[in-house]
């Protein structure tokens, strides 16, 4: 299995929006906000089946605009198999578990899974995973990301984990290919200055 998908996914996207935990409305609101401003990328976390109907929702909303939307804290087989049947376009997940990356391969979707270390890294580069979430970002910091690159250059990574619109681009500088945000998205002034991060400088 292979996680070049998300460079197709991705395309040159800079920032994903987390929407978790909101009602369904709430959901799509935040949803199409975030792509009127231009973050192509949304993620629904489904760690509890009562948030797939948010998922479904999205994606529907997502699909007639020609975005795509993915679903987070994918941990088992059967969230799997729930964030597939919604229509997820890909499933992410906060730490490394090769046989979770197996069952969204079975599906047809990428998985993007969370690593902290090297060896994280390391052992999911030997599963053929090229695309890891590297969470908790802020813990692990910008610099992690330059030093992380010298012995591993295949590798891109998502920043996930206590970013907001005044850290993010510390980030993305470092090398990150994309910084995720989540709860500073409930912020209409975050999502506006996020939004100006969508495109890289000259």
């Amino acid at each position: 299995m292979t996680t070049a998908d998300f460079a197709h996914l991705f395309g040159g996207a800079r920032v994903m929006a987390i929407l978790r935990g909101l009602p369904v409305a709430e959901t799509v609101r935040l949803a199409e906000r975030a792509w009127d401003l231009g973050i192509e990328v949304v993620e629904v976390p489904v760690a509890t089946a009562d948030a797939v109907p948010a998922l479904r929702a999205a994606v529907e909303a997502g699909a007639a605009r020609g975005r795509i939307v993915g679903a987070g804290t994918v941990l088992d087989d059967e969230t799997v198999a729930a964030a597939a049947d919604a229509g997820a376009a890909f499933t992410v997940a906060p730490g490394l578990d090769l046989a979770v990356a197996d069952a969204a391969a079975a599906r047809g979707l990428p998985h993007l899974p969370g690593v902290a270390t090297p060896t994280e890294a390391q052992a999911a580069l030997r599963h053929g995973l090229t695309w890891l979430k590297a969470f908790p970002a802020i813990s692990l910091g910008p610099a992690w990301f330059k030093a992380i690159a010298g012995p591993f250059p295949q590798l891109r990574f998502v920043a996930t984990g206590g970013l907001d619109a005044t850290n993010a681009a510390a980030f993305l500088d470092a090398g990150v290919r994309v910084v995720a945000v989540g709860s500073a998205l409930t912020d209409p002034e975050q999502l506006d200055h996020l939004a100006k991060l969508t495109t890289p400088h000259p």
